[in-house]
């Protein structure tokens, strides 16, 4: 029996749902493998007091620290995270507080390997507490944690982990050789892409899709936070170019105000609504009804919204951000355009001119198999508990 002990400050709680749904989704199947035996341990960042008192961190006093999570052993310990220094002392501040947390959980569950699901601060902590521990510590990079905190102040902090790391995942071909650039030997980095749940996300009949959320004519749909990064300004603008096609955005996040004055500045308040976000569980339906997914990201890893939206026998427009060209790969599936409202415009209107039969559009999505994931994971897991010391980079 394999003893895993999974580490991600990225993980859905009571008050954020769909915050790192992927990760509750992958260590689900993992939890559910016949040969692992397995507990979550989700750090919380919450700064000291009074910033704690912050409307943006109240919500977390009603998070218990140890629970059953969807039949995970969960426990979300709070740990310092200090605004304003860019990330400088996450590390240190979350060792400080995971070494008796995980000291304690070591008393009845010996655990074989740690399983760190996002590069940063969990990576680096994970190092830290592998070594006092004496297990191997495996870390994934799934996109901001690379593109963001591998700039500035905390790269050598993530270069470190992953160069100390006893295994290196990555969820894109493409995220392994930004990795790469960051100075971790591409040789030691393993692609393990994402699972979508082909039962749940699935060819529907379009027309009675739409009409169930009231929607006639053409529909996109673009799904993602709020945030710049995510680029729905550019989607928004590519509707001025064409006209009779409505939009839907889920997600929520700090660009909404903006997003809401480029809609009313556009004249587009009759096509264009932003839906806030919404429970996972409701997204096949929303894409099922949509023609198109377009998301104009500045930066991904393999987002999942793709996948899902493919699934759904949905054709997605996303920019050549990360491992867009490893999903892409039929015009069945869809487009990759340049981030800028022009050309979304235009690669939509193409898709809406001639479009691709739903169970061809699928075909992309068949091979993202959450059992595939799940077998993945495990051997690679295995196999860093069967093996010695690697040698770290010079």
């Amino acid at each position: 029996m394999l003893r895993v002990l999974t580490l991600s400050t990225l993980f859905p709680d009571a008050g954020r749902p769909n915050f790192g749904v992927f990760v509750e989704r992958q260590t689900l199947g993992l939890a559910a493998h016949p040969d692992v035996s397995l507990r979550v341990v989700a750090p919380i960042g919450v700064p000291p007091w009074p910033l704690s008192r912050h409307a943006r961190y109240r919500g977390f006093d009603g998070v218990p620290l140890v629970e059953d999570w969807k039949g995970l052993a969960i426990q979300r310990p709070r740990f310092a995270a200090m605004p304003g220094i860019s990330g400088r002392l996450h590390v240190p501040m979350l060792v400080r507080t995971l070494l008796p947390v995980l000291a304690d959980i070591r008393r009845d569950f010996a655990f074989d390997v740690i399983d760190a699901e996002f590069f940063f601060p969990d990576g680096p902590a994970a190092i830290a507490l592998g070594r006092h521990f004496g297990v191997p510590v495996s870390i994934k990079a799934r996109g901001a944690d690379i593109h963001h905190w591998g700039k500035g102040p905390t790269a050598a902090q993530v270069r470190s982990a992953g160069c100390a790391a006893d295994g290196v995942l990555a969820v894109s071909q493409a995220m392994r050789e930004d990795m790469a650039a960051l100075g971790i030997p591409a040789d030691r980095i393993t692609v393990h892409r994402t699972g979508v749940d082909l039962d749940r996300f699935v060819l529907v009949d379009r027309p009675q899709a739409k009409a169930a959320i009231g929607i006639t004519g053409p529909l996109i749909v673009s799904l993602g936070a709020l945030i710049d990064r995510k680029g729905h300004g550019i989607v928004i603008r590519a509707m001025t170019g064409l006209p009779g096609v409505s939009l839907l955005v889920a997600g929520e996040g700090p660009s909404r105000p903006a997003l809401v004055a480029d809609i009313a500045r556009l004249g587009l308040s009759d096509r264009v609504r932003l839906l806030g976000s919404m429970p996972h569980a409701e997204l096949p339906a929303l894409l099922a009804a949509a023609d198109v997914m377009a998301l104009a990201s500045a930066s991904e890893g393999l987002a999942n919204a793709w996948v899902e939206a493919l699934a759904c026998g949905t054709p997605i427009v996303i920019t050549a951000a990360g491992g867009a060209a490893e999903v892409v790969t039929d015009p069945d599936f869809g487009r990759i355009a340049a981030r800028e409202p022009a050309a979304f415009a235009q690669a939509i209107a193409s898709l809406l001119a001639d479009p691709p039969a739903p169970d061809s559009v699928r075909r992309g999505a068949e091979h993202f198999t959450w059992a595939a994931n799940t077998d993945a994971l495990y051997a690679h897991l295995h196999r860093l508990v069967s093996a010695g010391d690697h040698v770290g980079c010079l």
